[in-house]
């Protein structure tokens, strides 16, 4: 398990007040956004551990992303934006996703990422201000990172749950965002990621499975 993930959201905070301390003629955006998140079907194989018979698995699973129930989905981004519009930063998205229980592997009576599918990346954007002539600025972002889901599987009498480094994440996202004045405003965007997934279970199995998600976000930003 990794327990020091609590760790990995400290050193968000603290790369974003490193952004927050960049030259004056830069500008900081804090992004919070929450939406409607979801993910496609993926295989999830594995082995059982010795005292579950150590015998293998491979199942088709239909996802769901349950956006709404606690915990919900979200994302928090910073992004320090240079003159030419290219911008830097970081951002953690707390995506989520359950299997349904007519598609968990034989002896499985839970699987999921729900606190969740976490999501760490590092971020280039670019932004085109001002187009469409009036508040409204159109972008793009890609990032690269890791994925630090908190696994939650129980097998027979073993359930895993904890905080564990499963593998590379990516990220890319397209939106728009409002200008309600110079510090504020509102945006939506559409955002994939993937992250590929090597979990290790109680009892001593383990099982993989690379997971694409899709949302649509709204948010606000706050820019300085």
């Amino acid at each position: 398990m990794l327990k020091a993930f609590p760790k990995t959201i400290a050193a968000l905070s603290l790369g974003l007040t490193a952004l927050s301390a960049a030259p004056a003629a830069a500008e900081i955006e804090l992004s919070f956004y929450t939406g409607y998140q979801t993910a496609p079907h993926s295989r999830v194989k594995g082995n059982r551990g010795a005292s579950s018979g150590g015998t293998a698995f491979d199942n088709l699973i239909g996802w769901q992303g349950k956006s709404f129930e606690a915990p919900p989905y979200y994302g928090l981004r910073g992004t320090w934006w240079q003159q030419n519009n290219i911008g830097y930063g970081l951002e953690f998205s707390h995506n989520k996703v359950y299997a349904p229980n007519a598609e968990m592997p034989a002896g499985f009576t839970r699987l999921e990422f729900t606190d969740g599918l976490n999501i760490l990346t590092a971020n280039v954007a670019k932004r085109w201000p001002g187009l469409w002539g009036g508040a409204v600025t159109p972008y793009v972002i890609g990032g690269v990172g890791i994925a630090v889901p908190h696994v939650d599987v129980t097998e027979g009498t073993n359930r895993t749950f904890g905080y564990q480094y499963t593998g590379p994440a990516a990220r890319v996202t397209a939106g728009a965002k409002y200008e309600i004045n110079e510090k504020w405003s509102v945006f939506g965007e559409y955002q994939f990621t993937a992250s590929q997934n090597k979990a290790d279970l109680t009892g001593g199995g383990s099982m993989e499975t690379r997971i694409f998600t899709n949302a649509l976000n709204v948010g606000v930003g706050f820019s300085f």
